[in-house]
């Protein structure tokens, strides 16, 4: 924890791995009601994660239990982000730690996200539920820049996963590699994929390579977020899911467990669950407080 006798209570955790070696790290703030745009940014800026969340007064209207919602705003060390899956999850874990397990309710800039914290075995986990999502197609050309940027022949990707871009409360492009190895080998040019990025308006690019039948490893890219690589991402995991269910290929009902952040060395581990009948996405993990 950094705590700034001129500034708000940072705290540090991770999500998605019960190791603080593990996961997706961010920054939580409690209580950033005193702190405008600018110094939210400063905030994320000087910890450097990927994303970091900061917790406001709740709207007028949002429903959920007393004393458990709040307004949330997340920021990369870059820009303001929508919906970030990892730093919801780490802060839904450190609210836990405070007022208890339970049901929470986050008012995000792409809706309402509800999260339920549980413990299990004296763990908490916690999951979220996402926004409803939708898939489109990607244009060829915008196809052909991407594969460019990311050095990857479209001969190296899995013709049973077509590329799309599917959103769950941000916008990811999904591409599928043939290969573990494919996916191994991520060396690419950051300056045109985040160019194409800010024209699509991408979040991240969430690379996956299928194990079986329910099992996943996955990468994802965020130039835009001014990091190489995220290391475990909520937020795409609730859009691949999205994506995987439009496609056909995982079933209505389903529970998909993702692997990311190994070719990092902080391995973490999202659980995916599909509904049959409800348009949502839940993403779920562990996570711990770091320091």
């Amino acid at each position: 924890m950094t705590t700034n006798a001129a500034g708000p209570e940072v705290l540090r955790y991770t999500a998605f791995s019960s190791s603080p070696d593990g996961g997706n790290p961010a920054g939580v703030v409690l209580d950033a009601s005193g702190l405008d745009d600018g110094e939210m940014l400063a905030v994320a800026a000087g910890l450097g994660y990927s994303e970091s969340a900061f917790l406001t007064a709740p709207p007028e209207g949002l429903g959920g239990p007393a004393g458990r919602t709040y307004g949330i705003r997340y920021f990369s060390p870059k820009a303001e982000v929508p919906f970030c899956g990892h730093a919801t999850v780490a802060t839904a874990l450190a609210l836990a730690e405070r007022i208890g397990p339970g049901e929470l309710v986050f008012a995000t800039r792409a809706g309402t996200v509800p999260v339920t914290v549980a413990e299990e075995d004296g763990t908490l986990r916690a999951t979220l539920t996402s926004v409803e999502p939708h898939v489109e197609e990607i244009d060829d050309a915008d196809l052909a820049e991407a594969l460019a940027a990311l050095d990857w022949p479209a001969a190296d990707l899995d013709p049973a996963f077509p590329a799309r871009i599917a959103f769950a409360g941000a916008r990811h492009l999904v591409l599928a590699a043939a290969t573990r190895a494919r996916l191994a080998e991520l060396a690419y040019d950051f300056a045109r994929l985040e160019a194409l990025m800010h024209r699509l308006d991408l979040t991240t690019v969430q690379l996956v390579w299928r194990e079986s039948d329910t099992v996943f490893h996955v990468r994802d890219p965020f130039p835009v977020g001014g990091v190489v690589e995220d290391p475990a991402t909520g937020a795409a995991a609730a859009a691949f899911g999205a994506y995987a269910r439009d496609l056909g290929l995982v079933p209505a009902d389903a529970v998909l467990t993702l692997h990311q952040g190994e070719d990092l060395g902080r391995p973490g581990e999202l659980t995916v669950t599909l509904r049959a009948g409800d348009p949502r996405v839940r993403v779920g993990g562990t996570g711990t407080r770091i320091g």
